[in-house]
């Protein structure tokens, strides 16, 4: 009786543990149709965010430029850094914000959009009051590099002012960045808002994280470009040394270009997003479109028509921003004169 009750358990655990392995199965399956999936749908959200991936690209390789060389890979592993941050608090930001307040997405990339505006038009005024000063003769350096002739700078001083820079130049970067990052997470989202929470998680963490050593990696090669060129150039081969010469040469004009299409895509990315939330113009964007479909050369046209659009209002956005900026602290600044005189 006893073995007879001793079989009939161990019948009982050897079906149970056959359970075991067939549910076991039927999740791996569905655990390798889920990943299928999601690596699927991040082919298909990356492959959406390629035009933000280059104009990030473009203004991070140009804000992490000019600083000290050896210097370069740490501020582009800082930015890096931040840049992944950023995305940290970005991709439960958009989970959150999409279930619980989704109409909100819009208005907080209009904002975001704006300051990229602004920042364009505020670095245009800067270059051109630069120029203004050099034909003057009224060079006014930073206050961290001017200095009276008479006082020379310790080597720690000089350290103190690059260090200083670097900080700007990392804070700058990474504050851009979390726009753009912004963007990419919500052209993301939008490919997978029907998915499963867990798989709209997943796509928007991988997205996130190969955007960032994409860009990043590229831009540490960018900024590394004339290292590349000296190490040719000291080979045997006559043909590396040419290329190795060819490569210093272009190397400041693709840095000027970088900083020209940086500047640009300010106005693309703002732009867009700004006429993103305009109706309005979207849909007379649209209806234009569709005139110019029968034009020659149409495609051309509906390429540079939404740029020229999204350039045009990001432009006039920014001016007004920069306008309200300033005239906020020319107010802020005579209160305080009041103060003073009181």
């Amino acid at each position: 009786m006893a073995a007879t009750g001793l079989l009939m358990l161990i019948d009982d655990i050897t079906a149970l543990l056959d359970d075991i392995a067939l549910m076991a199965k039927t999740a791996a399956r569905q655990s390798t149709g889920m990943a299928d999936d999601v690596v699927t749908m991040t082919k298909v959200a990356t492959q959406k965010t390629a035009g933000v991936l280059g104009d990030d690209l473009a203004l991070n390789a140009e804000q992490v430029s000019g600083v000290h060389s050896d210097r370069e890979l740490a501020v582009v592993w800082a930015v890096a850094k931040g840049s992944l941050l950023n995305k940290v608090m970005l991709v439960p930001a958009a989970l959150l914000i999409s279930v619980f307040l989704p109409a909100a997405i819009t208005p907080l990339l209009m904002v975001g959009g704006a300051f990229l505006c602004f920042e364009g038009v505020e670095k245009i005024v800067h270059s051109w009051q630069r120029r203004q000063a050099k034909r003057q003769g009224k060079v006014h350096a930073p206050a961290a590099v001017a200095a009276p002739a008479a006082v020379a700078k310790t080597p720690e001083q000089l350290d103190q002012d690059l260090r200083a820079l670097e900080k700007t130049k990392v804070s700058g970067a990474i504050r851009t960045d979390f726009i753009l990052s912004a963007e990419i997470i919500a052209i993301a989202l939008g490919t997978v808002s029907s998915e499963p929470l867990i798989e709209q998680a997943a796509v928007l963490s991988l997205v996130a994280l190969l955007v960032t050593v994409v860009v990043y990696g590229i831009v540490a090669l960018i900024v590394r470009l004339d290292d590349v060129g000296l190490a040719l150039m000291a080979r045997s081969s006559a043909a590396a040394q040419a290329l190795g010469r060819g490569i210093l040469q272009a190397t400041p004009w693709l840095m000027r270009t970088l900083s020209i299409v940086g500047t640009a895509a300010m106005f693309l990315v703002g732009g867009s997003l700004l006429v993103h939330g305009m109706s309005w113009i979207e849909h007379g964007l649209e209806a234009a479109l569709a005139t110019v479909a029968s034009w020659p050369a149409a495609g051309l046209w509906a390429f540079l028509l939404p740029q020229l659009v999204h350039v045009i209002v990001g432009a006039l956005i920014g001016c007004v921003v920069l306008a309200a900026v300033g005239f906020y602290q020319r107010l802020r600044g005579g209160q305080a004169k009041a103060q003073a005189t009181h």
